[in-house]
């Protein structure tokens, strides 16, 4: 059974950063994808950013030049660096793997950006 257990989060002034971290415990497996989704309050679920195995990340256009995704691929985890944070950033983030097509999610992490 795979867990994906997230850190972080928090609340943080706009313009301040944050940083999430994900681990896969009990893996055993070989995810194709690892990245980050947010859900924002009567919205729907969007990508923030994923990093295949090999290859350059994706990233969301609302969060290009301010997030970082780094992925250790030994270790199963995947993080996301959060700097010059905006109020419409204010979510919750929910860590994402995929292995055969097959999607695991973590429990949710609350980021609010709040003067």
């Amino acid at each position: 059974q795979v867990q994906l257990v997230e850190s972080g989060g928090g609340l943080v002034q706009p313009g301040g950063s944050l940083r999430l971290s994900c681990v896969a415990s009990r893996s055993g497996f070989s995810f194709d994808v690892m990245g980050w989704y947010r859900q924002a309050p009567g919205k729907q679920r969007e990508l923030v950013a994923t990093k295949g195995r090999w290859g350059s990340p994706n990233y969301a256009d609302s969060v290009k030049g301010r997030f970082t995704i780094v992925r250790d691929n030994p270790k199963d985890t995947v993080d996301l660096q959060m700097d010059s944070l905006k109020p419409e950033d204010t979510a919750v983030y929910y860590c994402n793997a995929k292995a055969n097509e097959v999607d695991f999610w973590g429990q949710g992490s609350q980021v609010t950006v709040s003067s």
